[in-house]
């Protein structure tokens, strides 16, 4: 086989045409060695059997053992897994881009290991080729996986086709491997995310407040949840709020005001969109309305089990299960929403 392609290209500005004629090498059924934050990697569609035999060939490495996937955006993730579960969009959340690899339950029944590298060539290159891509260290088994071009082109410069020269890779390690298939989930593998790390993330709760605007009764909630967790020294529960609407305001003065009177200061608050990944990764979603909780089921169906009027946690005795828009009351009214959603938090605070 004749000696692969060397280009050289900066990391703060690659250049585009190289990056498309490396895309176009692995579309074409090619290998291509490219950097990732992690360590130097040898680029293959998954999808071409012959290529992929080629590349277990190459880097002598046994056929049950399969090679991870790597994807330039969260949302791929779904194009090939399945029962995604919020573990998995806790660890995505807090680590991609970057150095993890989950293996989750794969759409053809099978499992699955995917990462989404912190490296703007990879990315780019996976993003050009249109084909989903593995990439699995650029050394033979049993070598050290590489962390600089030479050291990647070194037993490999006669076996694949093209090779991007991007100097140092950032961080030298190889990524962590967390098996999410397997309850309670097994990490595989420690490379530059430690153990204590992942766990950390992983035994954290996540409670979202969502209301319409993100300016008064989804920030109360938050704001008493964290007071009321503080006082009961919890550090392991993560509280968000967040809005239907459009994101940037702050929170409306009579807000401020009857969260004054319980010694919180909200003058720091700016509202935001509920997003699907806030909504995927949250173990308890709180909302006002039921339309809020209609919507959000729109947007992410797979999280039904999740989703909670607040008011069913308040012992208020009525027919209305929401908790009403205080916008444009007087402040006696935001002053009785208060009481209401406080004593739902209380009860929510206590069994968490």
């Amino acid at each position: 086989m004749s000696l692969a392609k060397i280009v050289k290209i900066s990391p703060q500005g690659p250049d585009e045409g190289y990056l498309q004629e490396a895309a176009k090498v692995i579309k074409n059924g090619g290998l291509v060695i490219i950097p990732t934050e992690t360590v130097y990697g040898i680029a293959a569609d998954m999808l071409n059997p012959e290529t992929i035999s080629r590349l277990y060939e190459i880097k002598g490495r046994p056929k049950d053992k399969p090679f991870s996937l790597h994807i330039d955006s969260k949302e791929k993730i779904k194009n090939f897994a399945k029962d995604i579960p919020v573990t998995a969009w806790k660890l995505i959340d807090r680590f991609w881009p970057g150095p993890l690899t989950i293996i989750l339950e794969s759409k053809n029944n099978s499992t699955i290991g995917m990462r989404m590298p912190d490296d703007e060539i990879a990315l780019q290159v996976i993003a050009l080729s249109g084909v989903p891509v593995v990439c699995p260290s650029a050394n033979l088994s049993g070598r050290p996986a590489p962390i600089n071009f030479e050291q990647a082109i070194k037993d490999l410069k006669d076996k694949v086709d093209f090779a991007i020269d991007a100097g140092d890779v950032s961080l030298g390690k190889e990524s962590s491997i967390v098996d999410l298939t397997r309850d309670p989930l097994k990490i595989l593998r420690i490379g530059a995310i430690t153990k204590e790390t992942i766990e950390q993330v992983v035994g954290r709760k996540t409670v979202l407040f969502v209301c319409t605007g993100n300016s008064c009764r989804s920030v109360m909630a938050k704001a008493l949840l964290e007071k009321s967790l503080k006082l009961k020294k919890r550090s392991d529960v993560e509280v968000l709020s967040a809005g239907m609407m459009s994101a940037g305001m702050g929170a409306t003065e009579a807000t401020k005001e009857v969260l004054a009177e319980e010694g919180i200061d909200v003058s720091d608050h700016r509202s935001q969109r509920v997003s699907e990944d806030m909504l995927r990764k949250s173990d308890l979603i709180l909302v006002m309305e039921k339309i809020h909780e209609e919507r959000i089921l729109q947007l992410v169906p797979e999280i039904k089990n999740r989703v909670f009027l607040l008011k069913e946690f308040a012992k208020i005795d009525d027919m209305n299960i929401n908790i009403d828009d205080p916008i444009g009351r007087p402040l006696e009214f935001y002053e009785l929403t208060m009481e209401t959603i406080k004593e739902a938090v209380e009860r929510i605070s206590n069994i968490i």
